[in-house]
């Protein structure tokens, strides 16, 4: 195998492991489990350690993540469908549990690397996940369809209510998450608009 394929198999097993776990629960030996290769030459495409990689798998996650808010943010008119197509494409992607990484996975960064590590991965998930979603809100304020002075807040109580509709257990679910998540921007577009 190719050292570049090896290299992808044991991103993509950190990532998995690293978003479904934390940081902290996540060993390199589960990572090397999960891709399929022994244990000591993990450290052959991860020179670097546990720290590292983490940062590299956090920084492609939330690159991929801006990169398809963006999309649908372009393929769309109304703020109802951004906001929609954001939602699809955040409830086709694994859940981004943003307390367990604000709470737990930043501070181990941080006490792994330093303090400026830990605050670029947490810009970079600002950026990429409610920064796009506040420009939309700006933009239809702009142009009169809502009226809100804080719609920074708005956009992570979106953010998260949508990323919520990941816990719930399928057997419970009344209707399809996209169809939850069209109901809960129905409710914020709604408690938004002028009066």
């Amino acid at each position: 195998m190719a050292h570049s394929e090896a290299r992808e198999r044991v991103l993509q097993a950190a990532e998995k492991l690293f978003v479904e776990r934390g940081y902290g629960a996540v060993t390199v030996k589960d990572i090397a489990k999960e891709a399929g290769i022994h244990h000591a030459s993990l450290y052959h495409h991860i020179p670097d350690g546990k720290a590292a990689l983490f940062v590299e798998v956090a920084t492609r996650n939330m690159k991929r993540h801006h990169e398809g808010i963006q999309q649908a943010i372009a393929g769309a008119d109304t703020l109802r469908e951004q906001l929609q197509g954001i939602a699809s494409w955040l409830l086709s992607e694994a859940p981004v549990d943003v307390v367990r990484f604000s709470k737990s996975d930043l501070p181990a960064i941080a006490q792994a690397t330093d303090q400026a590590t830990a605050d670029k991965i947490a810009s970079l998930m600002h950026e990429s996940t409610l920064l796009p979603m506040t420009h939309v809100l700006h933009m239809a304020q702009a142009k009169g369809e809502i009226d809100h002075p804080h719609l920074g807040n708005m956009a992570g109580a979106v953010f998260s209510a949508i990323e919520g509709l990941h816990s719930i257990p399928d057997q419970y679910l009344v209707s399809s998450r996209q169809a939850m998540a069209n109901q809960i921007i129905d409710v914020f577009i709604k408690g938004m608009q002028a009066d």
